[in-house]
């Protein structure tokens, strides 16, 4: 591939259809989580589909690397690229319009540059919910939640953003615009092609355009904390949710007591639910009708819970001011956690009944490595925990750099061991690449680099994510 030249980038800016070029390059090339920083060649951020054709199509005729950039939270580095060579990246920030909304059918029509707080805003105004739920949901794109296929702590109920998705417009490499913006539930018309572009991170095209499926908002929402004495009774605590309030479980996260703790240290506005942190606490969200009570189930879920000793104290909110208390611990601690400086973090999910026996297992073999704190939290009725390796109090992570990624490959063989993923929301990106290779099926990754160099045959779609590649970026562990 060729780097952008001058020659290259006056023909864009004599070309274009919009004024396109931002004026800061600074916040393009920065990592959320204060790794090395990226490098370009040109920025442009267009407003036009058609300037996202024009450009894609020249970058491929001159074999110039385009990377996709949204809101540009990704924290698997998959919008930073590395030197040698100096890409085109190409910002979806100005392509933010809301093409339409229909709410007798709950679907809305977004440009990729939505955030994705925008357009659970403007469903807001039909009564609707956008239920895909970020903590980053002010900054983070809709275009980049596609591209990443993220998860949030509503997938429980509602799926990550594929299963949220009933169409997509994209540009493929070569230009060509794919036209496949439906509002259908059912379009039984061949090969799923959005799904392909969905969770493919910007490597096959760019995604400019969505049809999203929207929920009604008539519900009444509860939020509670409880108290567990361990995981495997948070698990069994699940099981007894589901058995009592069904599928109007919205989110159910477990959060340990160091995530509270480093919040005292680092957050310590954020308002805590227990005095005493418990070693284990559960976060959990319903939605009901409006003709239930929400409270009512979570006092009489509460009192069976506790009868069969799977829950100490409980705080169930009584206003909307309370749920967002609550909350705001849950979406504090990755702030907590990038304050304190991880050892080594993992984005990783397994079977929900082996979390138990993976969390038992996965201490043990942390504990080989000296004294470290671990901080894990997660989606547990997903599966997805957020695993973080922490130094000892009063050491920094640079003390631990030699061993860094002896426990990065600890945990992953652990995860592999147990039949869990390597990545369950945040994607491959650059930095997960070699244990890809490592992990992943052999047919599937073949069959992946097929559909690639077939869309992509000069592979100037980011290039380095997903896919091995010379122009890496050497980042810190995630």
């Amino acid at each position: 591939m060729n780097p952008v030249t001058v020659p290259f980038e006056d023909m864009l800016r004599a070309r274009m259809s919009s004024p396109c070029f931002p004026i800061s390059r600074s916040v393009y090339l920065n990592d959320p989580r204060g790794g090395p920083q990226g490098v370009s060649g040109l920025i442009v951020a267009p407003e036009k589909v058609a300037d996202v054709s024009f450009i894609l199509a020249r970058c491929n005729d001159a074999q110039i690397p385009v990377i996709p950039f949204g809101g540009g939270t990704g924290l698997v580095r998959g919008q930073l690229f590395g030197e040698p060579m100096r890409p085109v990246i190409l910002s979806l920030e100005r392509l933010n319009k809301i093409r339409g909304i229909y709410p007798s059918e709950n679907v809305m029509s977004v440009e990729a540059g939505v955030t994705l707080a925008d357009a659970r805003r403007e469903a807001e105004r039909f009564d609707r919910t956008f239920p895909l739920s970020l903590a980053s949901e002010g900054t983070a794109q809709v275009g980049g939640n596609l591209a990443t296929n993220a998860g949030g702590v509503h997938v429980l109920r509602y799926g990550s953003a594929r299963n949220l998705c009933l169409g997509i417009e994209a540009v493929l490499p070569n230009g060509k615009v794919m036209n496949g913006l439906s509002r259908l539930r059912k379009d039984n018309t061949g090969y799923d092609v959005k799904s392909l572009m969905i969770g493919s991170e910007g490597t096959l095209g760019i995604i400019t355009a969505a049809s999203l499926s929207l929920v009604s908002s008539s519900t009444n929402e509860g939020t509670a904390f409880f108290s567990v004495p361990s995981p495997k009774a948070a698990v069994a605590l699940f099981v007894q949710t589901q058995f009592q309030i069904g599928d109007n479980i919205r989110a159910f996260e477990l959060i340990h007591r160091q995530g509270l703790e480093f919040l005292k240290e680092t957050v310590p506005q954020t308002r805590l639910p227990f005095s005493d942190c418990p070693d284990w606490t559960v976060l959990m969200d319903i939605g009901v009708p409006r003709s239930v009570d929400p409270q009512a189930l979570l006092i009489d879920l509460y009192e069976d819970s506790q009868k069969a000793d799977l829950v100490g104290n409980a705080i169930i909110a009584r206003s909307q001011k309370e749920r967002d208390q609550f909350w705001s611990v849950r979406e504090n601690i990755p702030e907590a956690n990038r304050r304190i400086g991880s050892v080594s973090s993992h984005d990783i999910s397994v079977p929900l009944s082996a979390i138990p026996d993976f969390l038992e297992r996965a201490q043990q073999k942390v504990a080989e490595f000296g004294d470290l704190r671990i901080n894990c939290f997660g989606h547990i009725g997903d599966g997805n925990l957020h695993y973080n390796v922490f130094p000892a109090k009063g050491k920094s992570r640079k003390q631990y750099h030699d061993i860094r990624g002896s426990i990065r490959r600890a945990v992953y063989e652990l995860v592999n061991e147990f039949g869990g993923s390597i990545s369950a929301e945040h994607g491959i990106g650059r930095q997960k690449v070699a244990e890809l290779e490592r992990f992943g099926d052999a047919t599937k990754l073949a069959l992946m680099r097929e559909i690639k160099n077939q869309i992509d045959p000069n592979g100037i779609m980011n290039p380095g994510a997903l896919f091995s590649c010379a122009h890496d970026v050497n980042g810190s562990s995630e």
